[in-house]
This record gives structure tokens, C-alpha cells and sequence, in this order.
């Protein structure tokens, strides 16, 4: 396969998540429908999928708890070395609406556009067993987060776990790489609202305006 046709075959994703979006203008779409019409693209694409809702820096109620659940149980999986995710049915199952979709995808199309020309196959080490460990461990650590029921906190947990479905569905090491730091940055914020919770006995509202403010957000 020469380069052109490489290169061309690692920036597909941003124009099939247009094209199913296009097929299914106006109707709600499940998260099983999705990934099968997005084709066999292992972890990588599951994980973009689950985090893609709290990723955005929006409200997304009701999403966080249970996808961050579900997220842990494919880095699980990842991690002992499973080929292909595994899924429950209530969560393949789990319906977007015409919105909720046209939103989220639109989103990730947009963001997909303006970095595919960035993103592309380095640090092969990202197809060892190794190489699936360890962005597996930050997933089970930023999905833990994400389960926590601290409200206005799963943008930054979730948008690492984004950032590590796309760095794997593009064979990225050095993006996957540059993910962890967003994940010390995701983990400095629950750790600082833990602690002004403990030693303050401040609300979670009071809590999060501290943190925030302390890390300049």
C-alpha cells in the first residue's frame, strides 16, 4: 500500500462519522448501530464512542456513571489481552436521540477535522501487549472518575479517554502519550476537590468553584 493511499485509509473516521450521521438525520441511533455501521475498529472506536458524550464541554446528564462503568470493563478486558471489546446489551442497546447525536457526532467530526492532519501511525508500541496496558491503566483511572458523582468534573477525564480511542484507532503512540498529561490534569481536580471536601466540609458546588479557581479554570 503506498503512502497516499496509507495516509488516506488513517483520516477515514471523521468522514464515516459524517456519513452516518447523514443516514440517520432526523431518527435516533443506538451505540450498537453505531459501532456496526463504523465497522470493526476494536477498543479504539468504543472508547471514542463512551467518553464522546462527557467529553464535550456541555451537560451530559445521565452519561458519565454508567458509560465510565462501561469503559473500566473494556480497559479490563484491554488490559488482559482480550482481541475484540465485549460490551453488555443494555449498553449497545443505549439510544441516542436525533439531538443528542446530531450533537455529539457534529462535535467529534469537528474535532476529528481539525487534528486528523496530525494524527498518524508512530510508536508502534501501541500494538504490544505492553503497549495496550498501560493506556488501558489510564483508562480504568480516568473511568473510576468519571463513576464519581461529582457534577461539571468529567470533561477532563472524559476527553483523555477520547484522546486514547483515537490515538489507538490511529496507531498514535506519541498522542496516546501526550494524554497523560491531561490525565494528571484530570487527576489534580478530583484530587483537589476531594481534599477541600474532607477539610472543609464545603458543599460539591462550593468544592468545585475552589478548585476551579485554584487551577485557574
Amino acid at each position: 500500500m503506498d503512502a497516499p493511499a496509507a495516509a488516506a485509509e488513517h483520516l477515514a473516521l471523521s468522514a464515516d462519522l459524517q456519513r452516518v450521521l447523514d443516514e440517520h438525520e432526523g431518527a435516533p441511533i443506538t451505540l450498537g448501530e453505531l459501532r456496526e455501521a463504523l465497522g470493526d475498529r476494536g477498543f479504539g472506536l468504543s472508547m471514542l464512542l463512551l467518553s464522546l458524550p462527557s467529553a464535550l464541554p456541555v451537560p451530559a446528564p445521565g452519561y458519565s456513571t454508567p458509560f465510565g462503568i462501561a469503559l473500566v470493563g473494556l480497559a479490563v478486558q484491554m488490559m488482559m489481552g482480550r482481541e475484540t471489546p465485549w460490551l453488555p446489551a443494555k449498553v449497545e442497546e443505549f439510544e441516542l436521540s436525533a439531538g443528542a447525536a446530531a450533537k455529539m457526532l457534529g462535535a467529534a467530526i469537528g474535532f476529528l477535522s481539525r487534528i486528523e492532519h496530525l494524527v498518524k501511525p508512530r510508536g508502534r508500541w501501541v500494538q504490544t501487549r505492553w503497549g495496550l496496558f498501560v493506556p488501558g491503566l489510564l483508562v480504568v483511572l480516568m473511568g473510576s472518575l468519571m463513576i464519581l458523582p461529582i457534577p461539571g468534573t468529567n470533561t477532563a477525564p472524559a476527553g483523555t479517554i477520547f484522546l486514547i480511542g483515537v490515538g489507538m484507532l490511529e496507531e498514535d503512540g506519541l498522542l496516546i502519550s501526550g494524554a497523560t498529561l491531561l490525565a494528571a490534569a484530570a487527576a489534580a481536580l478530583y484530587g483537589g476537590a476531594v481534599y477541600f471536601l474532607v477539610t472543609a466540609g464545603l458543599s460539591i458546588e462550593e468544592t468545585l468553584g475552589k478548585v476551579k479557581g485554584f487551577l485557574g479554570l
